[in-house]
């Protein structure tokens, strides 16, 4: 009789990618889930991924890190709850502050949900460190966004 395989590994297939190409991954807590999902960000939006990972870790030491409904999340690493995650759509990257509209300034995309701001990240556009940085310091100390 074969093995059991947990629902939450990974099979040894590439991750199916979503509409828009965001990769689908099963949920988990940790840094090992969020890796897996920028290592199946198709194209381009790999890289994002990366640099997007790099900067928040750089920005917040010890960063909480999780995949939820296919998209990383990232919290304070002594808080409840997320402060940032992002998603692949078809042309871009969605970063997504829960709480954006509290941020000095805030990021240039507003929601439908209140207080909810988004920077979006298109190929070949420039990712500001400071910009980026400094809005995720701001975010992580405001409170969580439970989920």
């Amino acid at each position: 009789m074969p093995a059991k395989r947990s629902p939450d590994v990974l099979p040894s297939a590439s991750p199916k990618l979503l509409s828009g190409g965001n990769p689908q991954i099963p949920k988990g807590e940790g840094d090992a889930p969020v890796q897996a999902y920028i290592a199946a960000m198709p194209g381009w939006k790999q890289t994002v991924g990366r640099e997007l990972d790099a900067l928040i870790s750089q920005a917040v030491p010890g960063v909480r890190k999780a995949v939820k409904w296919n998209s990383p999340f990232y919290g304070a690493p002594d808080g409840e709850g997320w402060f940032l995650g992002f998603h692949c759509f078809a042309r871009y990257v969605k970063v997504a502050f829960f709480r954006g509209a509290a941020l000095d300034p805030p990021p240039p995309e507003t929601s439908r949900q209140a207080g909810v701001c988004y920077f979006h990240v298109h190929e070949g556009d420039a990712i500001d460190p400071a910009r980026f940085g400094d809005w995720v310091k701001q975010a992580s100390q405001l409170p969580g966004e439970t989920m």
